[in-house]
């Protein structure tokens, strides 16, 4: 076990090495929050690993055998009328592994078209999607798991088509006895193949992220924290509204913000951070923090709600279902639900009398 846990630790020393491959790109849609538990957590997840095939999308070394012909349904009424979501199957094969497939989509409904001075030409349509195929397998010791997903990413904007290849490598490792669990994972590595136009090759929207959640002992709550983006210590911009350093009309000399105060505000712009509440072993209570949405879009004269997000999760007979609410401005918050299911639990099985 404690060689296990010094090879996890290796990788997550290791993963730094590439981070000169991180910025911004093409096929965004790649990183929205896609699940209901998810979103109403804060916007991430990647640490949990209890056989929900919804958060194991998005880290594939979360699957687990008892997901085998598990099905995850989800629906998001994201701004302006965008909507997206996704569905995914898992099934479990002896001596391979544990393997789930799916799509994602984003559908951006149809917009009016028109050139540089405001004339105006007939409507568009735009959408985006991703076939993906996960795997994950036990390594050295059933606590210890590493996954990868290949997805297969098409775009299409108008007359614009693109489509390219990423990969995402996942790595898990848990604690049973102290309910602990430690998941990394490197996300869309990868190439854009079909450029939407010949001179201009885009980057994915590669990112690196660890994770960490812990179930106290008799306490019914389970915490995550998430740090996003690995590949990039500085996420901050200049705001002219409130710039970093100012200059004294009187004096002409320049002030600076405090240092600790930045320093802090760059360590928090990545994380994310999500408390559930276990009311019973059917339904949950859900609450998420996200610092850099609440510090990027609120408005200084009134912040309301925003960064935050909750939700719930309850089972009824068969199904497992799931609302996850995200305030991420004043102009209004996006709704997620998702649903899954075990097709297992719908077969009855017979029994052959030997009478």
């Amino acid at each position: 076990m404690k060689k296990t846990f010094l090879l996890f630790l290796v990788l997550l020393i290791g993963i730094p090495v590439f981070s000169q491959i991180g910025g911004t790109g093409t096929y965004q849609f790649l990183n929205l929050p896609i699940s209901a538990r998810v979103t109403s957590l804060g916007g991430n997840l990647i640490a949990v690993k209890d056989n929900d095939l919804n958060v194991a999308i998005l880290n594939p070394s979360l699957l687990t055998d008892s997901m085998d012909n598990n099905v995850a349904l989800s629906f998001i009424n994201y701004f302006g009328g965008i909507k997206y979501g996704y569905a995914a199957y898992a099934k479990h094969f002896n001596r391979l592994g544990n393997f789930s497939a799916g799509i994602n989509y984003l559908d951006y409904g149809r917009m009016t078209r028109a050139d540089e001075i405001g004339i105006t030409d007939g409507d568009f349509y735009a959408s985006e999607m991703s076939f993906n195929v996960s795997y994950e397998r036990q390594m050295l010791d059933s606590n210890f798991t590493v996954g990868a997903t290949v997805k297969t990413i098409y775009s299409h904007l108008d007359s614009y088509i693109s489509w390219g290849n990423a990969v995402d490598v996942g790595a898990t490792y848990i604690f049973p006895k102290r309910n602990l669990c430690i998941a990394a994972i490197v996300k869309n590595m990868g190439r854009q193949w079909r450029l939407y136009d010949s001179e201009n090759r885009e980057k994915l929207p590669f990112e690196m992220q660890i994770g960490i959640s812990k179930k106290p002992k008799h306490v019914p709550l389970r915490l995550s924290i998430n740090y996003d983006h690995l590949e990039k210590w500085d996420l901050t911009y200049e705001d002219p509204a409130n710039p970093s350093t100012t200059v004294d009309p009187l004096t002409g000399a320049v002030t600076s913000k405090n240092k600790y105060k930045v320093l802090g505000d760059k360590l928090m712009r990545h994380i994310v951070v999500g408390g559930e509440f276990i009311v019973t072993k059917n339904i949950f209570l859900r609450v998420g923090y996200n610092y850099q949405r609440r510090k990027e879009l609120k408005i200084p004269e009134k912040r309301g709600m925003s960064g935050f997000s909750f939700g719930f999760g309850f089972r009824v007979y068969k199904f497992h279902f799931s609302y996850g609410r995200a305030v991420y401005h004043l102009a209004g918050p996006t709704n997620n639900f998702s649903i899954s299911f075990d097709i297992n639990s719908f077969q009855t099985k017979r029994f052959v009398s030997t009478n």
